[in-house]
């Protein structure tokens, strides 16, 4: 059982202070908030020490209530809001791929001119199907600004919400556009980062095998066919395809193997792991489950470096603090819930199954890879109901299959992306068969989401849900009175 440190609870006081912040703001001035820091530093310091923590805390929180205030007023702040309904010609960067639906396609972009305007403001471009300009993209265009769609009858989607929590207020529907630069700076380096390793992973590869490997490394699953997709969502695997801590944690460790191999001193290892883990944050954007991953690996990393105890719970926290310190709404976010659920799930109840397991004839990697499926799946259930309306009910199942030739796959293409530019012709090798295991992958969520029941809508999505929770309470219980 981890022990609860003063630096747990002062972190977590300052991300309960932020998350606040998106039920109410409160508006006090610098001057206002030093003298009220000032008073608190008083009190708590003359305060017994048994309440002494208790006050630092409650100030803490405080002073992470007036920063999400601030971050929350900032993201809120459109100039192109004042301008729905007018056509001019737009200055822009594209800042992400694009996401193509039926009638149309959807680029977020940041707007740096509208007419005679200068602007930096995020925005999202409304294209027709075909041509879309790449990403990192400078572009001109002539635009509409229009206002996002709010929720309507039978619609479940609220797309005006769904972007005002990621700082977007405006539409710009675009006809023609473009291209008349790249944008440089470090989203210039994350776009060349990008670029290189969807090139260097997957070199001799094509068709589905390349679109999957895409998918898992840098989280594109644009060229997935809806078929697969629905497969991936069916089957419980469509995490694969948003970047998880697991590529970061491989990362890392590769790092640090690299440097062992290498001969090369561990502070070597460390030091090459931290810029390893910033540029892959670059080159696949700042998603909450990676971000999270990244802090916390950071985190470890910095502690060694500095000659500290690693500590996972504060890894976590300090993860949190990052995410809801820069955007306050990411709290709302699915990705965030989710990200932050499973991995609550793997640090409390994950232990706990593989110890009911440790008395059954299961090889070990059977044991870690059902207990952390099974409890990631439980924690996280109820977010998928309640956000998505269905529950893949054979996920434990399906990520057995594949959790033993995931993190090979991510291995190998990372390896390939290294060796590439020395060495082609080992690089198109590795690619070969990581399309070999990319074909594995596919078949099993494809044989999964096959069985009728594979997923679980609307009220059996909740019952899917529930059943499991109050399973999991009584065998709990059962479990701590027979231990007694």
């Amino acid at each position: 059982m981890t022990r609860l440190l003063p630096a747990h609870v002062l972190v977590g006081a300052a991300v309960v202070g932020l998350a606040f912040a998106n039920a109410a703001r409160i508006g006090a001035g610098v001057p206002r908030l030093a003298l009220l820091s000032a008073v608190g530093a008083l009190v708590a310091a003359t305060a017994p020490p048994q309440v002494r923590l208790a006050i630092v805390a409650l100030l803490v929180a405080g002073l992470g209530w007036w920063w999400g205030s601030v971050r929350l007023t900032a993201l809120d702040r459109s100039p192109l809001a004042g301008h729905v309904g007018e056509a001019n010609w737009f200055a822009g960067e594209v800042t992400a791929e694009p996401r193509v639906g039926q009638f149309g396609q959807r680029i977020f972009a940041r707007a740096r001119r509208f007419g005679t305007v200068p602007l930096d403001e995020r925005v999202e471009l409304e294209l027709p199907l075909g041509r879309a300009p790449p990403q990192g993209a400078r572009i001109r265009a002539l635009a509409v600004v229009k206002a996002p769609r709010g929720p309507s009858p039978g619609r479940g989607f609220d797309e005006r919400t769904w972007l005002r929590r990621q700082g977007i207020y405006v539409v710009l529907h675009v006809d023609a556009w473009q291209v008349v630069g790249r944008r440089g700076g470090v989203g210039g380096a994350g776009d060349r980062l990008r670029s290189w390793l969807r090139r260097a992973s997957v070199p001799g590869l094509n068709g589905e095998r390349r679109a999957l490997i895409d998918g898992i490394v840098l989280g594109d699953d644009t060229g997935l066919s809806p078929g697969l997709k629905t497969a991936f969502r069916r089957s419980g695997l469509y995490h694969l395809l948003a970047v998880s801590g697991q590529n970061v944690v491989l990362l890392a460790a590769g790092m640090l193997a690299l440097t062992l191999l290498l001969g090369l001193p561990r502070l070597a290892g460390h030091l090459g792991a931290l810029a390893a883990i910033g540029a892959y944050v670059l080159a696949v954007g700042p998603q909450p489950s990676v971000t999270r991953a990244a802090v916390s690996g950071c985190a470890v990393s910095v502690a060694w470096l500095a000659g500290r105890d690693r500590d996972a719970w504060h890894a976590l926290l300090l993860a949190a603090l990052v995410l809801l310190g820069w955007n306050p709404y990411a709290l709302y976010d699915p990705g965030f819930q989710l990200s932050f659920a499973a991995v609550l799930a793997i640090f409390v109840l994950a232990p706990r199954l593989r110890e009911v397991l440790d008395g059954y004839p299961l090889p070990d990697w059977l044991r870690v890879a059902v207990s952390v499926s099974a409890t990631c799946g439980i924690a996280t259930a109820p977010i998928l109901a309640l956000r998505f309306g269905a529950v893949p009910v054979l996920g434990i199942l399906a990520n057995a299959l594949v959790e033993p030739v995931v993190g090979v796959l991510l291995g190998l293409a990372l390896v390939a992306a290294v060796v590439d530019p020395v060495a082609p012709g080992l690089a198109s090798a590795l690619a070969w068969l990581d399309g070999w295991i990319a074909a594995y992958v596919a078949l099993c969520a494809r044989a999964v989401a096959a069985v009728p029941f594979a997923q679980l809508s609307g009220r059996a999505a909740l019952v899917a849900t529930v059943v499991p929770l109050l399973a999991a309470a009584v065998v709990w219980r059962r479990l701590r009175a027979w231990r007694v």
